[in-house]
């Protein structure tokens, strides 16, 4: 791996490095970007939520608690991407994405925490494209051939959110009332409680 610099290459962190980073670099911080019921269910150990909706509007104030060593965390890597990408508009450009997202560092065999099961954002929004795709093309064979259109909608939509690298379905489902976690982060409880590191000045006057 690199030093941060003004571009990287590398961005993505294999988890079996990440488990080694937890001992080598003190100004190490873990940020999980997945919505709280999600990081309720499973996150890594001494890892930090900050959704990435609270991230989005919190970016400045976020990037500058933030050392020289920052691994973003999600279910399979889009939201961290977004997350990095972010952080990187404010300085920050050196952060990494984990590789696999946390069912990544799981199957690596890392420290994490689990509490009650729920299913992923990501999984939940496969599951809801899918029913709706499924629902236009047997209304329009049974009910009206206009309902067909809901299938090219959701088409539609998905890849307007490849292409974007957004989710607004995603945003809708997190928003759900099965998706609330007992304790929703604030920028007072997620961002402000963050130690303050100033790790990213010293590499920048060595």
């Amino acid at each position: 791996m690199t030093s941060t610099s003004a571009t990287r290459a590398v961005t993505s962190l294999a988890p079996e490095t990440l488990r080694t980073w937890f001992d080598q670099h003190e100004d190490l911080v873990v940020i999980d970007v997945r919505s709280a019921a999600e990081f309720e269910s499973l996150h890594i150990r001494g890892s930090y939520n900050v959704p990435l909706p609270l991230l989005s509007e919190h970016t400045d104030e976020l990037a500058a608690r933030l050392g020289s060593h920052v691994v973003l965390v999600c279910q399979s890597g889009v939201r961290a991407e977004q997350a990095r990408q972010r952080l990187a508009k404010s300085g920050i450009d050196g952060a990494y994405v984990l590789t696999g997202g946390a069912p990544g560092f799981v199957a690596a065999g890392g420290d994490v925490v689990k509490g009650k099961d729920r299913w992923a954002l990501d999984r939940q929004v496969r599951l809801a494209a899918g029913s709706l795709v499924v629902l236009g093309l047997a209304g329009g064979r049974f009910v009206s051939p206009k309902t067909r259109m809901l299938a090219g909608a959701i088409g539609t939509g998905l890849t307007f959110s490849a292409a974007t690298n957004t989710c607004a379905m995603g945003k809708a489902l997190s928003a759900m009332p099965w998706n609330k976690a007992a304790k929703e982060p604030t920028r007072e409880s997620a961002i402000l409680t963050l130690p303050v590191t100033d790790a990213r000045e010293e590499d920048r006057a060595s």
